[in-house]
């Protein structure tokens, strides 16, 4: 096994914030998910840079910004009526 930590650390919160989303626990835990998924985007643009893999670029600042929608929604908005 290879890889360097930012690289596991973001395959990790990957796979957490996938299982809590899924999961559908409820509106702040699939929140929760949300937030892990947006941290775990900043660490493939960590790999990306490192390892020089321009494909990874595009892709993740997208991410990035549909799961602080996620985020804003499940988290910061008071639930619909």
């Amino acid at each position: 096994m290879s890889g360097s930590v930012p690289e596991w650390i973001g395959t990790g919160l990957t796979i957490i914030a996938a299982l809590m989303v899924s999961l559908d626990l409820g509106r702040r835990i699939t929140g929760y998910g949300f937030l892990l998924f947006a941290v775990s985007s900043l660490f493939w643009l960590t790999v990306a840079r490192q390892d020089g893999q321009p494909g990874r670029w595009l892709p993740n600042p997208v991410l990035f910004s549909i799961n602080l929608m996620g985020v804003w929604r499940c988290l910061v908005l008071k639930k619909p009526a």
